[in-house]
């Protein structure tokens, strides 16, 4: 079932990653152990709920080579360990202010062999540097992350869609997103199973913010 749900979805994956997503369960099985960075319910359905969730964004946005994404607030490495799986020839850095969740996310992306992923202990107001996306899976409400991505764009652009956000997110985001020129994709267009229903991928680009 596990990689299998993937390739259904995905189905030009390389040996390489189809053995990198078959090695993702082992690991994080055994980090879940000593650090919980996943419910123990949803164990059982972590390449459904945290790896094919992760991978919706990809399902809205092909990064180019060379792209620079950041996740913030990737606790155990999601969205950004299953998308760095996917896109080989881009640089992914994750961000959180847990050490003990950057921890795993070193450990599992040494243990499958990723050579695009920089992990970072922090938080990201602080965090130097400029990407030309941010990823993120429901950290905060959107107006309070939007105010941490100051001066965090580049300004070159090369992928089909202008620098931005892309940003997982479930429920009813009228409120949320009030004011911003938001692109929202549904989850259950590109996956079948119900937990997709509410799932979304809501889409800013960085003219939305004072970036």
């Amino acid at each position: 079932m596990a990689v299998e749900l993937i390739e259904k979805y995905f189905p030009n994956l390389s040996e390489d990653q189809k053995n990198q997503f078959a090695k993702l369960d082992e690991l994080y099985k055994e980090w879940n152990e000593k650090i919980n960075v996943i419910s123990r319910k949803d164990m059982e359905s972590l390449y459904e709920k945290h790896i094919l969730h992760s991978l919706g964004i990809a399902k809205v946005m092909q990064f180019a080579p060379n792209t620079k994404v950041l996740d913030i607030g990737t606790g155990g490495g999601f969205p950004g360990i299953p998308l760095a799986i996917l896109f080989p020839e881009v640089q992914f850095t994750l961000i959180d202010s847990i050490g003990k969740k950057i921890t795993v996310v070193k450990e599992v992306s040494e243990g499958i062999g990723l050579k695009n992923v920089t992990a970072v202990h922090g938080r990201a107001e602080d965090l130097k540097g400029k990407f030309h996306f941010v990823v993120s899976r429901a950290v905060t409400q959107m107006p309070v992350f939007l105010r941490w991505l100051k001066g965090k764009f580049e300004k070159e652009q090369f992928n089909p869609k202008h620098n931005g956000v892309l940003y997982l997110k479930g429920g009813d985001l009228a409120e949320e997103l009030a004011g911003l020129k938001a692109e929202i994709f549904s989850l259950k267009d590109f996956f079948e199973s119900d937990f997709f229903e509410t799932k979304k991928v809501v889409y800013l680009s960085k003219g939305n913010f004072n970036s």
